[in-house]
């Protein structure tokens, strides 16, 4: 299959092969594979249940997986060191699904945060205001920089959280679940400032999701996760006029 056109070139960034991971009888993932490539938006989508959470958390070595491999920028995480592995981790933006942000802290205070988790990568005397101010002002939120996240609105919550993803400068974003609890026009605003963060960062972005809207506008490539294994892959268009039944399951209205 060829790359979408808007992928700007074919290095893959991450690959996952063969990964397999039981809980006692419960085999969740079976062999899943899965390669990302720069500059491309791929979503993935799965039923409730189907391993997506459990592939991101190999993914980032929160889990360890039973086998397989799991390459990140030519690093092969199985075999890295927790040092090696944390300053990986900077290159790897999170945006968590429900935002995540820490209710006692303000705005300012969320973005910082990370600055000070991963000094390795931006030293400890680094700019955190200029920082703060530039990754909000890019999802339109400067103004916000002083307030709880109990006076900000679900979509406002969303664009923070997507700010201090983007205050690490990553390569990868891993999105779960980017627009559930918005409402529609919240949900499009949040797809289109996604859109315009890859034009502009140039990142690979990992999106899981159940929204087929935000699958058909974002996404360049797409993945099913059923049975635990990736059971179809290929365009929105491709995808959507399946006649497989398992794969007609996830474009119903």
């Amino acid at each position: 299959m060829k790359a979408s056109k808007n992928i700007i070139n074919t290095d893959v960034v991450l690959q996952i092969k063969g990964l397999k991971k039981s809980f006692g009888d419960n085999h969740v993932l079976k062999g899943f594979n899965l390669t990302l490539l720069q500059g491309e938006n791929l979503v993935i989508m799965g039923k409730s249940g189907s391993g997506k959470s459990v592939m991101i958390k190999c993914l980032v070595g929160l889990m360890e997986a039973d086998s397989g491999s799991i390459t990140v920028m030519q690093n092969d995480i199985t075999k890295l060191t927790q040092d090696a592995l944390d300053i990986l981790r900077a290159d790897i933006g999170f945006l968590f699904q429900g935002s995540a942000l820490y209710d006692s802290m303000t705005v300012r205070e969320n973005l910082e945060f990370p600055l000070r988790r991963h000094t390795k990568k931006f030293g400890t005397n680094s700019n955190s205001e200029a920082l703060v101010i530039e990754a909000l002002t890019n999802v339109g939120l400067a103004h916000a920089v002083d307030l709880m996240p109990s006076e900000l609105s679900g979509g406002m919550k969303r664009r923070v959280a997507l700010a201090r993803t983007l205050i690490l400068q990553p390569k990868i974003i891993l999105y779960d679940e980017p627009t559930s609890g918005l409402d529609p026009i919240t949900a499009k605003e949040i797809i289109i400032l996604m859109q315009d963060i890859q034009k502009k960062y140039n990142t690979s972005s990992l999106i899981i999701t159940h929204d087929v809207d935000c699958a058909r506008v974002i996404s360049d490539r797409m993945l099913l996760l059923i049975d635990g294994i990736n059971y179809a892959e290929g365009t929105f268009d491709e995808l959507s006029v399946s006649k497989d039944p398992k794969v007609k399951a996830f474009f119903k209205n």
